[in-house]
């Protein structure tokens, strides 16, 4: 049971964790440490219920801690508080190197205080209290790493407190292997980080005498490169935590770099063109078949116009029929023309609904 349960670092992930538990679990109380005028922000917009000074009287008496900060301010953090946990705490985290944590809460933690690793993959490009936001989570994978002397069987037992909490936030809990997970992730978001940015500062220094190359630049660039928005210091201790693993997805990615300018010098367009059909068929899986608790959705697809409204009109004809829309993505856009959504919903069924009510709608809904 969780009567009590301590943030530290109310940032932008902090700080949507403690605005979703004020709402969904208001019977809890959420203490929260950070710098003082962050505690102000996230005590003012109702993130936290209490301000503590310090990290050692901030979990006292608490039922769970969840450590919301950089990767090395975790691991000094797990040192700092190990002594003073309450026997029977449970402690949680959400930097995204699984590997370095989950050593550390083995070394340093005690016996009577369980652990477990988490990964919300949520995020924005800006960081901070003013950024946090209660749906932040909503259908988001979130990844759950147990020590390697931790059995599986204690997600349904001493754990369990913690893992239905984190489902609460609307999060779809996955069960990974630390090691497992940190090379993932190095493929699918550290990798793709550092190549937004290389592909920004490409297309930033292409010699132009009037500077026409980012003026040119359309909606798949804008998409491709949303990340590279992203401050340096929230990088930082990633790079570094999951360096070997960020290391080996990098050769990898210039494996098939090399490959795809091969092929273009040799002029082999069937070649090139079995690349692009191997990409589209593992795109199109996303996001395919799965272990753990996670489950695919079922998407619809809609063409819509564009004008002022439209969105709110396609979702109000869903909230009449009662269909939970569970993730909605713009696919494409022609400004004035208008532009095709990826709606998901739970299960074929409430899809299969979905199409009809926004066909009935006049809209143009499919399945793919």
């Amino acid at each position: 049971m969780i009567d009590r349960l301590t943030i530290i670092g109310t940032g932008l992930i902090g700080g949507s964790l403690g605005l979703v538990w004020a709402q969904r679990r208001p019977d809890i109380t959420i203490v929260g440490h950070d710098r003082p005028e962050v505690l102000e922000q996230a005590e003012e917009r109702g993130a936290i219920d209490k301000k503590a000074g310090d990290p050692v009287t901030s979990v006292v008496d608490s039922d769970l801690v969840v450590l919301a900060t950089p990767v090395a301010t975790t691991l000094r953090l797990l040192d700092t508080i190990a002594p003073h946990l309450p026997d029977g705490c449970l402690v949680t985290d959400v930097a995204s190197v699984k590997q370095p944590v989950i050593e550390q809460a083995h070394d340093v933690l005690p016996d009577q205080v369980g652990f477990l690793g988490g990964h919300p993959m949520a995020g924005a490009e800006h960081s901070g209290i003013d950024h946090a936001d209660p749906l932040l989570f909503e259908n988001a994978v979130y990844s759950l790493c147990l020590p390697d002397d931790t059995d599986e069987e204690a997600l349904e037992g001493s754990l369990s407190p913690l893992v239905d909490l984190l489902e609460t936030t609307g999060g779809r809990p996955l069960v990974l292997e630390a090691k497992r997970h940190d090379r993932l992730v190095a493929a699918v978001s550290h990798v793709p980080q550092l190549l937004s940015v290389a592909l920004v500062n490409l297309v930033a220094t292409t010699e132009d005498e009037e500077d026409l190359a980012l003026h040119l630049a359309g909606g798949g660039f804008r998409d491709m490169t949303r990340i590279a928005a992203s401050p340096f210091k929230m990088w930082r201790d990633v790079l570094v935590g999951n360096e070997g693993a960020i290391h080996d997805a990098l050769s990898r990615f210039r494996r098939h770099l090399r490959e795809i300018r091969n092929r273009l010098i040799e002029e082999d367009l069937d070649a090139l063109e079995e690349t692009f059909d191997e990409a589209q068929e593992a795109r199109a899986a996303i996001p395919g078949d799965s272990k753990g608790f996670l489950h695919p959705l079922s998407d619809i697809y809609v063409r819509a116009s564009d004008e002022p409204g439209v969105l709110h009109d396609l979702t109000g004809h869903l909230v009449d029929a009662d269909i939970n829309l569970k993730d909605i993505e713009l696919q494409a856009i022609r400004e004035g023309t208008g532009g095709t959504f990826r709606l998901a919903f739970e299960d074929g069924a409430d899809a299969e609904a979905a199409v009809t009510v926004l066909s009935d709608a006049g809209y143009d809904a499919w399945r793919p």
